[in-house]
């Protein structure tokens, strides 16, 4: 689908960050945009700067999913794009985490995408000409960071779920095609998690501003990365992955991998080893 006029998208963590520049995106396109955020000030501004369908939503929270689903259809009877992006990243050694720390990032990051996922698959496999999913991982999933373990596991979590979804709808022939956005550094604020950490909630985490430390990395801005996330929606792209920055880390780690395999070779070597 070339033309995206009129066609309704569902944008989680749309309020600001790379979510926003998806939204800007899609509207530049004409298309009906819903922005999903918990964050009520944030959606107040962007709904009085761009023409969206603004809906207050908890990610980790079923029931509201399950109202933005409900919402969406109400307004406009369909819906042919879901972007999961809505995250938090703040760090923080595994040796010093709670275990209330590691559920509120696993509960935003992985269940915000299964909940979007299971309230709206049933509807986006309804349309027969176009729908479209894109789960946002993170660049960190293949360059692993210490201090980010909850982070890299519950992106890790949405890669293989994209992975495996996008395999079963074309197993069953379905329209609905599938994109993991696995995004290097973007100008935005998941430097500021933790203003999202639930009330009373004590915690070891950081915020880490990592444009600060890393001030080399070629920040781009979101409204790039949305317009990147149209052209792998147009081309139905199985990955997108933002910068080439990391392509020798990520070429590094793929390496170790294969070279970790056992070889036929390997075994009889080994067997023999043994008996000897």
């Amino acid at each position: 689908m070339q033309n995206f006029q009129n066609a309704v998208a569902v944008v989680t963590g749309g309020a600001s960050g790379i979510g926003k520049g998806i939204v800007q995106a899609l509207l530049e396109r004409d298309a009906q945009v819903v922005v999903a955020d918990r964050d009520a000030q944030a959606l107040e501004a962007i709904a009085s700067e761009l023409d969206i369908f603004p809906v207050e939503t908890d990610v980790t929270d079923a029931a509201s999913v399950e109202n933005l689903a409900q919402q969406t259809l109400k307004r406009f009877g369909e819906v042919h794009i879901l972007c999961n992006n809505a995250g938090v990243g703040p760090r923080g050694d595994i040796s010093d985490m709670s275990l209330s720390d590691w559920r509120w990032i696993i509960d935003v990051n992985l269940w915000g995408v299964i909940h979007g996922l299971h309230y709206f698959l049933p509807h986006l496999t309804r349309n027969n000409g176009f729908a479209h999913i894109v789960n946002t991982v993170s660049m960190s999933v293949l360059t692993p960071p210490a201090g980010l373990a909850p982070y890299v596991g519950s992106k890790a979590g949405v890669l293989g779920i994209t992975e495996v979804l996008r395999q079963e709808l074309e197993n069953d022939g379905s329209s609905v095609g599938v994109t993991a956005l696995i995004p290097g550094p973007v100008t935005t604020n998941i430097n500021n998690s933790l203003r999202n950490l639930p009330e009373h909630t004590s915690s070891a985490l950081q915020d880490f501003n990592l444009s600060q430390k890393r001030p080399t990395w070629n920040f781009l801005p979101p409204r790039q990365v949305g317009e990147q996330v149209i052209e792998s929606i147009i081309e139905n792209s199985p990955y997108l992955i933002t910068h080439s920055f990391f392509e020798d880390q990520i070429q590094k780690r793929h390496d170790e991998i294969l070279a970790g395999i056992v070889r036929p070779s390997d075994e009889v070597v080994s067997l023999e080893r043994g008996r000897s």
